[in-house]
């Protein structure tokens, strides 16, 4: 079994790192130069930089932040936030990012999934997928989550697979910020469903979340931003935690 991924998530605004709870009630919680340099220390293995509200605000996402912070790490950093076009991946990949997240263009024009993964390589295409759950149904949203799309989760997630996404980052907004546990019954029909890899996000309150969202819910990473930010856990506690359980993790 291959090794799952600890990854800790950058959302920022403003050039500083914030968090919220269901994608509001946003508040700053450090610089992200700093923090990233922090978990790449600590042996997390990836790490995620959203400009959240890029896409809103009808701007590009923070080039110069972004190379900034990929001078301090040495881990795998994807980036993600006003994307719309190669040019703007061009300019990421340059600045130091090594995969790129695309939400709101994919559901607005599928086709630049397909440019990306034949210009770039699908292991550089991340496409991430915000979705609210109502009465079993999952709707993927734009805009950072405040607009609802006409896509469904499960059938947008083979699609973008179809058209070369190396990787899906799936946010449940009804579990973001809460700290209950991760959407595993989704995450779960997601993995069985995909050949790609799956990247669980939102809901993370402690360890067991972690080993469940593993187990249960298949997932090949694990994403959170709030429980590593304020220090309840550290990357290193949670690997070895996850290892005594007979999870494979990079130690």
């Amino acid at each position: 079994m291959l090794a799952k991924r600890i990854i800790p998530c950058l959302d920022v605004k403003d050039g500083k790192t914030v968090k919220g709870i269901n994608f509001i009630n946003i508040r700053e919680v450090g610089d992200p130069v700093e923090m990233g340099a922090v978990y790449a220390a600590q042996g997390a293995d990836e790490l995620v930089f959203l400009d959240i509200t890029a896409t809103h605000e009808g701007r590009k996402t923070f080039v110069e932040l972004v190379r900034r912070i990929a001078k301090n790490i040495n881990i795998p950093f994807t980036v993600g936030g006003g994307v719309s076009a190669l040019s703007d991946i061009e300019a990421l990949l340059s600045a130091g990012a090594d995969k790129v997240s695309i939400n709101t263009a994919a559901i607005k024009n599928p086709g630049l999934v397909d440019q990306m993964a034949l210009h770039f390589g699908s292991q550089f295409v991340v496409v991430a997928i915000d979705a609210n759950e109502k009465e079993g149904n999952w709707t993927a949203f734009i805009n950072g989550g405040r607009i609802p799309s006409d896509k469904e989760l499960f059938s947008w997630a083979r699609e973008v697979q179809d058209r070369g996404a190396g990787e899906i980052l799936f946010t449940s907004m009804n579990h973001d910020g809460t700290k209950n546990g991760f959407a595993c019954e989704a995450t779960a029909r997601l993995s069985e469903s995909l050949s790609i890899p799956v990247i669980a996000s939102g809901g993370a309150g402690n360890m067991e979340h972690f080993a469940e969202v593993f187990t249960v819910g298949k997932a090949d990473a694990g994403l959170a931003a709030s429980i590593f930010h304020y220090r309840e856990i550290t990357v290193p506690q949670l690997k070895e935690y996850l290892q005594n359980r007979n999870i494979p993790v990079r130690i």
